[in-house]
């Protein structure tokens, strides 16, 4: 038996009035997903723990089985993994925003999805006047970006900026948690405010500007932590073999951590624009040599958080038209058995345009498996599946029983 999990970053949502009181899952075309869900077994899943913020980096760990009060260290050390940046024992890895901030107050979380040629100059230029024996900046892709210190103390309150969007900045800043956290969040706090001196005309941002986007106006810090110790899927599972797929370095760093071969696919953007068939084809060829397979696809998360309806349900319709559809109709003509899951990490809703700690539907499609009586895949039909309601590490459990 082979595995692969089909994962929509984001794509649960609301009942939105403008789709007739439908979430975009239940309003979009899905017939593959919807397929999935005739032959396979349903149920909702909590990715969320109490105590947890929602982010893809709590829920995608969920997912995959892990406990994160244990193995998580923060979002930036993630990264750091699918970027080949060594995290040494007295550094601290921070997820470095490229932000836009628009009359004190926090436009968005992207710099208006600002290119990564653009952002690789930009972050060159924060390392060349910021970077030293303290801090280092590191370019990721697009306004997702590394930044390390020495000796940090990881017991801060940071604040997520696709959480904050409409905020003066100044409100969400980073404030200590401990004693010793408050030397590190003061040094913080100094870097935002200095970068924000050399972005706001470096000559990129200007032609931003000119050009009517949204300039890349400030570094935001968030989800610190140190080198994590995370068990890989083959101990855990007895996986012989698996890869990752996706165009977000978090992603590919849960991958890297959990054993799993990051595997690049190029057009792969994180965005509406993706690459889906490229991903679609990556993971048949990689199911074929692999045990178990991670394909995840950012679009309909960034399409919540710019609470854009329309293109939240193109996006859905796109997966399962351009990756859902062609990676279940290769796997049924093979000899070997396949199983399949397809869920969200956690909703993202247009309405809010940002994460919530609902659970979300899941189905998982086993040959092997008698199905249940569910015959749609969305919030609401998935509440009535066999699977009932679960948590945390029960989904890799029923996954691969």
């Amino acid at each position: 038996m082979k595995y692969i999990v089909i994962l929509g970053d984001g794509m649960a949502d609301e009942p939105i009035a403008e789709l007739g009181g439908k979430t975009p899952l239940q309003y979009a075309r899905t017939p593959a997903m919807d397929e999935i869900a005739r032959l396979g077994v349903s149920g909702m899943l909590s990715t969320v723990p109490e105590g947890f913020l929602p982010g893809s980096e709590i829920a995608n760990m969920v997912v995959l089985g892990y406990d994160v009060s244990k193995e998580f260290e923060g979002r930036g050390s993630l990264e750091a993994a699918s970027m080949g940046v060594a995290i040494a024992d007295d550094e601290m890895a921070m997820r470095c925003n490229l932000i836009c901030i628009e009359n004190g107050r926090i436009k968005n979380h992207s710099a208006g999805h600002i290119s990564t040629e653009e952002a690789e100059v930009l972050i060159a230029a924060l390392q060349k006047e910021l970077g030293g024996e303290l801090f280092t900046f590191h370019s990721g892709v697009s306004y997702r970006h590394l930044l390390l210190m020495k000796g940090g103390c990881k017991y801060l309150l940071c604040t997520p900026p696709h959480d904050v969007q409409g905020t003066p900045f100044v409100d969400v800043m980073i404030q200590p948690q401990s004693h010793e956290a408050e030397a590190t969040a003061k040094k913080l706090n100094e870097l935002i405010l200095k970068s924000q001196q050399i972005l706001e005309n470096h000559p990129i941002n200007m032609a931003r500007r000119e050009a009517g986007k949204d300039v890349a106006n400030s570094i935001w810090l968030w989800s610190a932590g140190y080198r994590p110790c995370m068990r890989t899927l083959t101990e855990r599972y007895g996986f012989a073999s698996g890869a990752v797929i996706s165009a977000v370095d978090l992603i590919k760093g849960i991958g890297v951590y959990a054993g799993l071969e990051p595997i690049e696919v190029e057009g792969a953007t994180g965005l509406a624009d993706t690459n889906y068939e490229g991903k679609a084809l990556a993971a048949i060829e990689a199911l074929r040599e692999k045990d178990f397979v991670f394909l995840h696809v950012e679009a309909s998360d960034e399409a919540g958080h710019e609470g854009n309806v329309a293109l939240k349900v193109k996006t859905i319709e796109d997966l399962d038209a351009r990756i859902v559809q062609p990676i279940l109709r290769a796997v049924q003509a093979w000899d070997e058995p396949v199983a399949i899951a397809v869920l969200p990490d956690h909703p993202t809703p247009c309405r809010i345009k940002t994460h919530t700690r609902d659970a979300v539907p899941f189905v998982i499609y086993n040959p092997m498996q008698k199905p249940d009586d569910v015959a749609f895949y969305s919030e609401v039909d998935a509440r009535g599946g066999a699977y009932g309601f679960i948590e945390g590490e029960e989904f890799m459990q029923r996954f691969i029983q």
